[in-house]
């Protein structure tokens, strides 16, 4: 039996590390693995592409990099993705590898015009999302937990709207039945969620709004980890 492979495109900040580990961390915990039952390549740091032999998924992870800075890594890995696109391996992109997907396969991603989505948000399937077999798994409305600057503007062709809000019209899609892009965090608690507000309390002042608002929104739930375990069962 193979392993998901997680790309890591980079790293958390150090205050979250300490209590909860790394994004790769978050992702292992919640699909209720092992750390040796995944690969993790940290492709940010320019590590060369492992082998797909063994390699039943793949899992692109967030990232504190924005997909517009065109980084070499980061224009390497939407090569690497599009052109493994033949093998039909379910693929899970997270926020930055949710904009990146988009990218590699001809959508257009930038800074959202409505500035940061933050804290913990309402989202609501469409008619396609109550019908996929990754994300059918959640209710109509759910929560998810948010921390992006940055948005898919247009998605590529073929690709199918699975969730939304007012916000985000473009919370997630899917390519080819089995690639999968989620603008929101499943892989993240309400911890994390408090670490990631508290990291840019600074930003969130300057920008008018009310810290303690945002924070107030945050709450605990089981939607993230429902849908990460339901991707690894479509994996086996």
């Amino acid at each position: 039996m193979g392993k998901p492979l997680i790309v890591k495109t980079g790293a958390t900040f150090d205050s979250i590390k300490k209590e909860y580990g790394d994004f790769d961390d978050f992702i292992v915990k919640n699909m209720g693995l092992a750390r040796k039952d995944v690969f993790v390549w940290p492709v940010y740091q320019k590590l060369p592409a492992p082998e797909w032999e063994d390699v039943s998924a793949v899992i692109i992870t967030g990232s504190h990099s924005m997909v517009t800075d065109n980084e070499d890594w980061s224009l390497d890995l939407c090569t690497w993705v599009k052109s493994n696109r033949w093998r039909n391996i379910p693929t899970l992109g997270i926020c930055y590898g949710h904009q990146l997907i988009a990218r590699a396969f001809g959508g257009e991603v930038g800074y959202h015009p409505g500035g940061k989505e933050l804290g913990t948000v309402k989202i609501a399937l469409t008619e396609e999302g109550i019908r996929d077999p990754l994300l059918g798994v959640l209710p109509e409305v759910f929560e998810g937990h948010v921390t992006h600057a940055q948005t898919v503007w247009e998605l590529p062709p073929r690709a199918r709207i699975l969730a939304r809000n007012d916000f985000e019209r473009h919370q997630a899609f899917v390519i080819d039945d089995c690639i999968w892009g989620v603008q929101f965090h499943p892989e993240f608690n309400a911890g994390i969620t408090l670490g990631y507000l508290e990291e840019q309390k600074t930003g969130i002042l300057e920008g008018g709004r009310d810290f303690a608002s945002v924070q107030q929104t945050v709450r605990e739930h089981l939607y993230g980890r429902m849908l990460l375990e339901r991707f690894l069962e479509l994996s086996l």
